[in-house]
């Protein structure tokens, strides 16, 4: 085996004014960045342009504030649309019956039919080019965990189960890049399309589960300068086997910390070396990290010890940070917790074309853009939309 060198790494708010806070204080001024409207109208109609009466991004835009106001099915969606008050839909462009003096809104049925039919990728890099041009600013290298879901409730034509790959930014929780994974393919296929979407990586520190620790993927990042974080397991048995043969009792500890959630308490002991001729694209440092977690109900205690590498140097990270990105990785379980509970997409079984992956989506944008302004129980945040039509116009910016 290649003899390794080894150097010791360097040691729920209130809501109503929260939701003002992107319009008082844009990041950006409003000229520089498309608004949602305009990133929706890049997604293509599907439909024939003979007979249609509604425009593809007004009835997107109207899906979107039903799902920020609280609706779960496609049912309720076009209950929120038949009931929208005038002044809502004359914001979004809703045309005037040419007869009667009111608004022609799309039914419920047209609603389903044409998120059956919608550009499922189109739509995702809209929502996500959106919530990327509104990501705040953070100090340091910029987490974003690359993660899948399953839809356990909906499906496809002939039962086929929906599993969506997605890119999410640790710190706010924003989804910038969503992907269908496919039955004929895996996530791993489906890791490099999905960064594809997300325009700026550079500097951006990309984590991921074992399952993506794939040479193929540490030279894409590196190729796009961005790094990486690897958890290492069984898939890579040469890399591992590396990285235990490694001196660990003689490295200091760097980094110690303790959490308490979910009836445990836990106990994260972190070391880190700078190491060369790795067998992994441009890593640079090689991470130890022992999690001793003690079950609050039965006092049983375990200790699990997770390698993982990093292109990383030590000037760029210490251990306390890299221990942090891994944990951070995991913050993207609590929007799937959001989207199971608050918004009960696991029990949904909607099974119409692309209208389950349209549904995650907008789940996506409701969650991101409370997060942006300062919401942090979404279930209130969705209440206090519900309590009044212009609310979620104001969340988009379309006031």
């Amino acid at each position: 085996m290649t003899r390794l060198e080894i150097v010791p790494a360097d040691a729920s708010t209130p809501i109503p004014p929260a939701f003002d806070q992107l319009r008082e204080e844009p990041d950006v001024a409003p000229t520089e960045v498309p608004d949602l409207l305009e990133r929706l109208a890049q997604v293509p109609d599907p439909r024939d342009p003979r007979g249609v009466r509604h425009a593809l991004a007004v009835v997107l835009t109207l899906a979107a504030c039903a799902v920020l106001a609280g609706a779960t099915s496609l049912l309720a969606v076009g209950e929120w649309i038949a009931d929208a008050p005038p002044h809502v839909l004359d914001r979004l462009g809703v045309r005037s019956d040419p007869v009667l003096p009111q608004r022609l809104v799309p039914a419920e049925t047209t609603v389903r039919r044409l998120l059956a039919r919608i550009d499922g990728d189109a739509l995702d890099q809209a929502v996500g080019g959106w919530l990327a041009d509104r990501q705040p600013a953070v100090a340091g290298p910029r987490g974003l965990s690359v993660d899948g879901k399953s839809l356990r409730g909906a499906a496809k034509a002939r039962g086929q189960k929906i599993h969506l790959l997605a890119a999410v930014e640790h710190t706010t929780g924003l989804v910038l890049a969503q992907l269908d994974v496919g039955e004929k393919t895996g996530e791993t296929s489906r890791f490099q399309p999905l960064l594809d979407s997300v325009t700026d990586l550079a500097g951006t520190v990309v984590t991921s589960d074992a399952l993506h620790t794939q040479r193929e993927h540490a030279a894409y990042l590196l190729g796009r300068r961005a790094h990486y974080i690897a958890i290492v397991k069984g898939n890579q048995k040469k890399l591992r086997k590396q990285l235990k043969s490694l001196p660990w009792k003689d490295i200091p500890l760097q980094s110690r910390s303790r959490g308490a959630g979910h009836g445990r308490a836990e106990i994260r002991r972190t070391k880190v070396a700078t190491v060369n001729n790795l067998l992994f694209p441009g890593a640079r440092q090689a991470v130890q990290i022992k999690r001793r977690r003690t079950d609050r109900n039965t006092s049983k205690t375990t200790i699990t010890t997770v390698y993982a590498v990093t292109s990383l140097t030590a000037e760029q990270a210490t251990a306390a940070r890299l221990a942090q990105l891994i944990r951070d990785h995991w913050k993207i379980e609590a929007l799937h917790h959001i989207r199971d509970t608050t918004f009960a997409e696991d029990a949904s079984q909607l099974r119409t074309g692309n209208a389950p992956r349209v549904m995650a989506t907008w789940r996506n944008l409701a969650v991101g853009a409370l997060r942006l302004s300062g919401v942090k129980s979404i279930a209130a945040g969705l209440r206090y939309n519900a309590r009044d039509a212009r609310r979620p116009l104001e969340l988009l910016g379309l006031a």
